[in-house]
């Protein structure tokens, strides 16, 4: 009897779960899809419904990227990210669609575009395919081979020159001698569309689990006028000036007769010393518009015309992040206020379906470059932005290899390679445990504790005096340039990665792993001086070059380094200059740790002096450019907006005394500065600070938020608390 009961309760379970499946839409493609690398497929569903509903959730998601229509109209620019929530999975997005669809007939039109390779950013899945599943009142729609499919043979690859191996994306060419007029509107005849093809199951193989979109689409500012045009003294090419570097996808309206090809690209096409995207666009008889839809980036536009075409209009869509610029900084000295800007520019252009080192040559998620990308969010973009870091923090975990390593770029097809002191502040206090801290956002902590805690215990090893050995692992990187002191950095790297990791250890009630850290911390503090502190310097003994500027600024930001030692590594900081961008960041901070807000100052101006003076509204990965530069050169590298965070955070000094700002406390150091002001945006509202010097005086006016509380350092050290609203206050 009991095993009667069992297999009836059994049968019913297998129904349920038979019934779910044939709910959820399917994986499909058109019937003559191959899978190729850089394909584009239309899709078309028509629909009836009884009245316009008030809300109808769409799920939606694509091998790699879809454009939606529905009614004609495009509801979705750009949907889905490129794969990679875990190796095998997808991201989905929800969509509600309400608003487009009408009461009667209604049509869906989906264009999507399959990568078809992988890179530095992207999982290639091997397939093509389209998902779609909504609830709109009683009725599901769902993908199945009900849908009509095509591969839309006018867009088409290129010739050589192609991306560089990072990119997943193709050049794209589109051939308007067979372009498909109208497909996505209601009154299109789809007569020609075979059935769609049946490729997989919700969940199953190659696609794999769907993990909702955790950011937002894009923001899409709309089509726009370019800043300026001009034309090549033979007239062949126009040069179209954009307002500053963003992401773009270019459109053009000509005349022309068939069969001219126009070039577009961009002056970053070549950025980094790599070969980057580009499009063609075919032209049919007569007058003729297009978008080419995959995203370029720079300052300038390039159409390289043929004879016999007359351009009509050229036009722009910028699309990004969908964030604000609502923090702030202005000083009485311009040449700060320019870096700020162009630090905040650098970040927004490196934000998309992660967190970039660059939006041109890899677009690629290396976590080195986000641990300074995460800190510059918060004094410059409104919460929205923080779902990014977020994002990049699951995925850092949810790929670790199996030997318990982390490593990145990632999601990543072509890559799997570790640089161990990446990974460290990526975990560590200013990477996991900033993002946490700034953003209040401790969802993501349990979900990682575990490989966190692999990799920093059974991954990296100690000495005898508790000292951390070396790791080269698969590239020994501490920093571009040279005179790297790398067991300095590694000691001071791990040190603050157990940091965080105590931290967290205490917030999931992990008493003994708290315990452990502190036991750890406790015999690095003891034996660091022991064993770098040489009376003039920290090195390790067995390094013989320049005294590195890094590892003294990395002692001080740690906290290993003792006060008595400041006068010293102070001096040193004004002398030696090793550090790129990515880590002048953390020179500059331990200046100001150290109380010397006006050799940070004037450090700052030395060393961004020669990259402010180039007519860019971005940074670079090095000083320079060309053979001035570090790692191929690229204009626009976010880790170099270091300055960003430490005007805002140390000489305005705004920072948070718990998660989310709910408390923060305000402790500025003005420097040489006579006017100073920021603002940042946080989940209760805007915090502002406004400094004034004169004479020996300064003043304070303060605006803390309601549900927040701030305290204001004096200059004497004394605190003075302060509740919500708009203060004055002489320090």
């Amino acid at each position: 009897m009991k095993r009667a009961l069992l297999l009836i309760f059994c049968l019913l379970a297998l129904n349920i779960c038979i019934q779910a499946a044939d709910n959820d839409g399917k994986w499909i493609c058109a019937a003559n899809c191959n899978h190729s690398e850089n394909m584009w497929q239309i899709f078309r569903k028509k629909i009836v419904l009884d009245r316009k509903p008030d809300k109808a959730l769409a799920r939606i998601a694509a091998d790699s990227k879809y454009w939606l229509w529905i009614n004609g109209r495009l509801a979705v620019f750009e949907g889905s990210l490129k794969r990679g929530p875990a190796p095998g999975d997808h991201y989905c997005d929800i969509v509600d669609i309400a608003n487009y669809l009408k009461k009667g007939e209604n049509s869906i039109a989906v264009l999507t575009w399959f990568f078809g390779k992988g890179g530095f950013s992207h999982h290639n899945s091997g397939k093509g395919g389209l998902y779609f599943d909504a609830q709109i009142d009683e009725e599901t729609i769902k993908s199945d081979d009900s849908w009509k499919a095509a591969v839309y043979t006018a867009y088409k690859s290129t010739e050589a020159p192609h991306p560089n191996f990072r990119l997943p994306e193709s050049n794209i060419r589109f051939d308007a001698r067979e372009k498909i007029e109208g497909w996505q509107t209601n009154k299109f005849e789809d007569s020609f569309m075979q059935k769609a093809a049946i490729i997989a199951n919700s969940g199953d193989a190659p696609f794999g689990k769907a993990v909702e979109r955790p950011i937002p689409q894009w923001k899409d500012y709309g089509m726009k006028k370019y800043a300026a045009t001009r034309k090549s003294p033979d007239g062949d090419t126009l040069f179209c000036r954009l307002p500053y570097n963003c992401h773009v996808t270019p459109y053009l309206k000509v005349k022309a007769e068939a069969g001219k090809t126009i070039h577009i690209t961009t002056d970053n096409y070549r950025g980094g010393s790599d070969i980057n995207v580009r499009a063609e666009y075919i032209t049919c008889d007569g007058t003729q518009e297009y978008e080419s839809y995959g995203w370029m980036n720079g300052h300038e536009i390039y159409y390289i015309l043929p004879e016999g075409v007359e351009i009509i209009d050229v036009k722009y869509r910028e699309t990004g992040y969908n964030t604000e610029f609502s923090g702030s900084f202005l000083c009485d000295d311009p040449f700060l206020n320019e870096l700020w800007k162009r630090s905040a520019r650098t970040l927004y252009v490196t934000m998309r379906d992660t967190y970039m080192d660059c939006p041109d040559r890899e677009r690629a998620q290396w976590w080195g470059d986000e641990v300074n990308e995460l800190g510059e969010t918060f004094y410059a973009l409104s919460p929205s932005a923080h779902k990014l870091a977020s994002k990049g923090i699951r995925e850092l975990i949810k790929w670790q290899r199996e030997d318990g390593v982390i490593f990145s770029p990632m999601p990543a097809t072509t890559w799997n390679k570790e640089l161990p002191l990446q990974m460290l502040a990526s975990v560590g206090w200013y990477g996991f445990y900033t993002h946490y801290f700034y953003s209040g956002d401790s969802s993501f902590v349990a979900e990682i504790y575990d490989g966190l805690h692999r990799y920093l215990h059974e991954v990296w090893q100690t000495d005898g005096d508790g000292i951390p050995f070396v790791r080269h692992g698969d590239w020994s990187w501490g920093d571009w340039g040279s005179n790297i002191d790398l067991h300095v950095l590694t000691c001071c790297w791990y040190y603050l990665a157990l940091k965080a990791e105590r931290e967290f250890a205490q917030m999931l009630g992990k008493s003994e792993d708290a315990a452990l850290c502190t036991r750890m911390m406790e015999r690095m503090e003891a034996s660091f001086d022991r064993r770098f502190w040489n009376g003039a310097a920290y090195r390790n003994p067995a390094y013989t070059r320049a005294t590195d500027d890094r590892a003294q600024a990395m002692a001080v930001v740690s906290g290993l380094a003792r006060k008595e030692k400041y006068p010293v590594i102070t001096k040193l900081l004004g002398e030696e200059y090793h550090a790129s961008p990515y880590m002048e960041k953390y020179v500059l901070e331990a200046l100001c740790i150290m109380g010397e807000e006006k050799c940070a100052i004037d450090r700052m101006k030395k060393r961004y002096k020669n990259m402010l003076a180039y007519d860019y509204t971005t940074l670079f990965e090095g000083w320079g450019i060309g053979n001035d530069g570090f790692g191929g050169g690229t204009i626009n590298h976010a880790w170099s907006g270091g300055p960003l965070t430490i005007l805002s955070q140390k000489i305005c000094g705004i920072a948070p005394t718990s998660p989310a700002f709910r408390t923060f406390r305000v402790a500025p150091r003005m420097g040489n500065l006579n006017e100073a002001a920021a603002s940042l945006e946080t989940i209760y509202g805007k915090i502002e600070v406004s400094l004034k010097r004169k004479g020996g005086n300064i003043k304070l006016k303060l605006k803390v938020p309601e549900g927040t509380s701030a305290e204001v350092v004096m200059r004497d050290g004394s605190i003075k608390k302060v509740a919500a609203g708009t203060h004055k206050i002489a320090l």
